[in-house]
């Protein structure tokens, strides 16, 4: 009888005891599914947010590749440098008597009108040929217009991977006894000549000094013509800005170019 008592009373605590480990089992199981489930919302929301910043972000493969400054720009030049640049004396002339100075007599006279005239005589862009018809003053709108291309054709150059060189000036201010005297042997000279006022300048198409060698007097290159069509593409986009006028001359080799 003892026996069967024990028996029974152990049956029965096992049961009890069986009945709380399989509660506390299922609680165990149910708190891992609720942590599993959370697990999978937050997964699928970082997925969701992930997709979103994707869409409203370009993707690697449509973003523009890299500039291969590697490769130099092609010369284009111009197609005809008597059409490209036809602004005739008359024309250039309106401009120079509305930007410039009046006519000044002679080098004395030019002294005395610094406070109108801006010297160029010296620059990192350009270089100024010994002037023997000229002297180096222009108005100070003519002498950005001046810097600017010089500055403009040693950035082409560069561009173009061809070596750096200065544009010649050959001509600037001209006094009205300059004028007088360069009459009886130049055939381009006039009377109204637009460099009588500071406004107008020349810049040789077949000079061109090496940088890194100024002191070496510049000569006559007919064989590079790459430096003349990379001069002619500056010069052709700052007329097209309507910064300047253009002739192209022929007798004298050189853009005779007046500021606008």
């Amino acid at each position: 009888m003892t026996v069967i008592v024990l028996a029974l009373f152990r049956c029965a605590f096992i049961g009890d005891s069986t009945t709380q480990t399989n509660a506390e089992e299922q609680v165990c199981l149910a708190d891992d599914d609720s942590i599993a489930n959370q697990k999978i919302v937050d997964v699928q929301e970082s997925q969701d947010a992930q997709e979103q910043l994707n869409a409203q972000s370009p993707s690697i493969s449509s973003a523009p590749s890299a500039i291969d400054w590697s490769k130099p720009h092609r010369i284009k030049g111009v197609a005809n440098f008597d059409k490209a640049f036809p602004d005739s004396n008359h024309v250039q002339l309106i401009s120079a008597h509305r930007w410039g100075v009046s006519p000044v007599k002679d080098r004395v006279d030019a002294e005395r009108r610094k406070c109108e005239l801006v010297y160029i005589g010296s620059s990192p862009y350009y270089i100024i040929k010994p002037l023997t018809s000229s002297i180096p003053y222009l108005v100070p709108h003519a002498a950005l217009l001046l810097e600017d291309i010089g500055r403009s054709f040693m950035d082409s150059l560069q561009a173009k991977g061809l070596p750096l060189h200065y544009a010649v000036v050959t001509s600037v201010l001209r006094s009205e006894y300059d004028v007088k005297r360069l009459r009886r042997h130049n055939g381009n000279a006039t009377e109204q000549s637009c460099h009588l006022y500071g406004t107008t300048f020349d810049i040789n198409y077949n000079l061109f000094a090496k940088v890194g060698d100024p002191e070496v007097c510049p000569k006559p290159d007919y064989g590079e013509a790459r430096y003349k069509q990379v001069l002619s593409e500056v010069l052709n986009d700052l007329r097209q800005q309507g910064r300047c006028y253009v002739k192209y001359e022929r007798k004298q080799p050189c853009f005779h170019i007046t500021v606008r």
